[in-house]
């Protein structure tokens, strides 16, 4: 694993500007230094993590080479698990599909209902489905799905999410709601790798969107708040894109693509104890 773009971040982080401080109010300052703390906890967590020698915890998982579709690992690929979050890439492919990226909609209270909302993201505000695309994939944020689904219709979303999955061939996956927090979001490791592979060949965007570090949008009072990057791997230079997912019932997930020996390798892992040690496990492994 290569540490370039990790030591490349900390010297940003650490030789950050700061006169910048003095321009702003307690309130920017505040947010700041907030965004600078959590950039050493998401480096701090890779480096532990990359460190850790340890079997893989995943009860189910899977890694496949795009290039030729070649199966690396596995184990339990047929094996039905809750999918959290990782819902969400479904949910960005409809609308990649469907909807106009510059297409708006104003948010209401239905909307921003679900548990994990952007405190950005207020009724009444006339906001983009490429802005709401970008919340639901870097920040995972419930309420930009829920929002997003609100562009075909919520019922018709989450009906057409179940087609798109069969079109893909993803036989033993069902979607409930377009952002995951239902555990009868399930899907096995071999169905999400389906979906990863099409995006890879067809929607590479939507991957790209997921390693982001810097969206922001402003609140009421027109300052300006950063979406926060759930997808730990970012940092990475051989991240090429995924996402992760969370429920304490479903524990933790992660579909995603690296870069390995200038292959593009999808890793799958379903309910991990540590989805990142499980994951550089992996890719200690292919390595080897």
């Amino acid at each position: 694993m290569k540490f370039k773009a990790l030591f490349v971040l900390i010297i940003v982080i650490f030789l950050w500007p700061l006169p910048l401080f003095s321009r702003l109010d307690r309130g920017q300052s505040t947010q700041q230094i907030e965004i600078i703390m959590r950039e050493i906890f998401v480096l701090e967590t890779l480096i532990a993590n990359m460190r850790l020698r340890q079997e893989i915890t995943a009860p189910a998982y899977l890694a496949v080479n795009l290039r030729d579709n070649s199966v690396l690992l596995e184990k339990n690929v047929n094996q039905s698990h809750s999918i959290a979050s990782i819902t969400k890439l479904m949910t960005a492919l409809l609308i990649k599909e469907n909807v106009a990226q510059n297409r708006t909609i104003v948010l209401t209270n239905e909307m921003l209902r679900p548990f994990g909302q952007s405190p950005v993201l207020f009724a009444g505000l006339n906001i983009s489905a490429e802005k709401l695309l970008k919340a639901n994939l870097i920040q995972s944020a419930n309420d930009a799905s829920l929002a997003l689904a609100h562009f075909l219709g919520p019922t018709r979303f989450v009906n057409l999410m179940n087609e798109r999955a069969k079109e893909i061939g993803m036989k033993k996956t069902t979607f409930v709601d377009p952002h995951g927090l239902s555990l009868k979001n399930r899907s096995t490791v071999q169905d999400l790798f389906k979906l990863l592979a099409y995006l890879h060949l067809n929607h590479p965007e939507i991957l790209t969107i997921t390693k982001e570090n810097n969206f922001w949008l402003p609140d009421r009072h027109g300052q300006l708040f950063k979406f926060q990057n759930m997808n730990h791997f970012y940092p990475l230079q051989n991240f090429i894109g995924g996402k992760s997912g969370f429920l304490p019932k479903a524990r933790q997930g992660m579909a995603a693509v690296f870069n390995v020996n200038d292959n593009p390798i999808a890793i799958l892992v379903l309910r991990s104890d540590n989805r990142q040690a499980d994951i550089f496990t992996i890719l200690r492994k292919i390595n080897n």
